[in-house]
């Protein structure tokens, strides 16, 4: 994450087998990427996605509160919207270091409002290449999650869904307005399998995703403290390791960013093609965020001093 100035329906299935499937999912990575990369040089870009992490880590010294919240309509309670909520904070330790730490409370497993998981979450960014209003990112990233919920669907989810491990890539482009970013990571479900039935569900799968955001408004900056208005698309996918099963989801988002302080998100992610059993094939979220400069750096001697 950076500030606003440092720059993130069931539909029917593809016709053939996981091969074919296999070949799409390339095909239409490979697209989005040639387009994108041959955006004109001269637009800026945003990089702080509403469905993914970029490269680029959250200001450095700098801590952040986040609310999120996911709803959706399944076929099991169709008489109700369900709802998880989600409650983040997130450390920027250095340039380089980052964690999170989040709490979910849900009623998507329950008949009503209960805690579900938590989770931390740590990137470490190993590379950059900077220039004037451009540059690449790439850096390593890992994730554990401890549900309480038993694995009832095919997808793999760490948001509160399943007890499990995430580690992978992130590669980040940025040109002034327009920025790129992809990122490829292995899922384990850690909680034990149960003793019936174990084949039911997959427990390894591979995740993909490649997203793309663009700054709207404004035109050209003249102060901090400007609306800025952020568009996104962002494709997501996954692959089972265990057992052929896949969904690949798109995602198109908006965002607006207050002051360089504050962050309102909003998002529709739906279901491309799927052979998966999932809760839900669509979900509308929400997300507001707000982050506080400098409150991890050390106090200089002149600070000591007035104290």
């Amino acid at each position: 994450m950076n500030t606003s100035l440092n720059t993130q329906t069931h539909f029917p299935e593809c016709p053939g087998s996981f091969k074919h499937f296999s070949s799409f999912a390339f095909f239409t990575l490979l697209i989005m990427t040639c387009v994108l990369t041959l955006a004109p040089a001269e637009l800026t870009a945003q990089e702080l996605y509403v469905f993914s992490e970029p490269a680029s880590n959250m200001p450095a010294k700098s801590v952040s509160a986040k609310y999120s919240g996911k709803f959706i309509k399944t076929t099991m309670h169709e008489t109700r919207i369900e709802q998880r909520h989600t409650a983040e904070l997130m450390f920027g330790l250095n340039k380089n270091w980052m964690v999170h730490g989040a709490a979910t409370f849900s009623d998507m497993y329950s008949d009503q409002l209960r805690l579900e998981s938590g989770r931390v979450y740590a990137k470490y960014r190993f590379f950059s290449k900077d220039d004037v209003h451009r540059h690449f990112r790439m850096a390593a990233f890992g994730e554990a999650s401890h549900s309480r919920n038993d694995m009832m669907f095919d997808e793999i989810s760490l948001e509160g869904d399943q007890s499990g491990i995430q580690a992978g890539l992130i590669a980040t482009q940025l040109w002034n307005k327009l920025a790129v970013s992809s990122t490829l990571s292995m899922i384990q479900v850690t909680k034990k399998k149960p003793e019936h039935h174990p084949e039911d569900h997959p427990y390894q799968a591979f995740n993909y995703s490649l997203s793309a955001g663009l700054l709207v408004l404004p035109l050209e900056y003249t102060s901090y403290n400007q609306t800025n208005l952020n568009i996104y698309a962002e494709l997501l996918g996954q692959q089972s390791l265990d057992q052929k099963k896949y969904f690949v989801d798109l995602a198109p988002a908006v965002q607006l960013i207050f002051n360089s302080t504050y962050k309102l998100n909003l998002g529709y992610r739906f279901q491309l093609n799927s052979n998966m059993l999932r809760m839900s094939s669509n979900s509308f979220h929400i997300a507001f965020e707000t982050v506080f400069l400098n409150v991890l750096r050390r106090k200089t001697t002149q600070d000591n001093s007035l104290n």
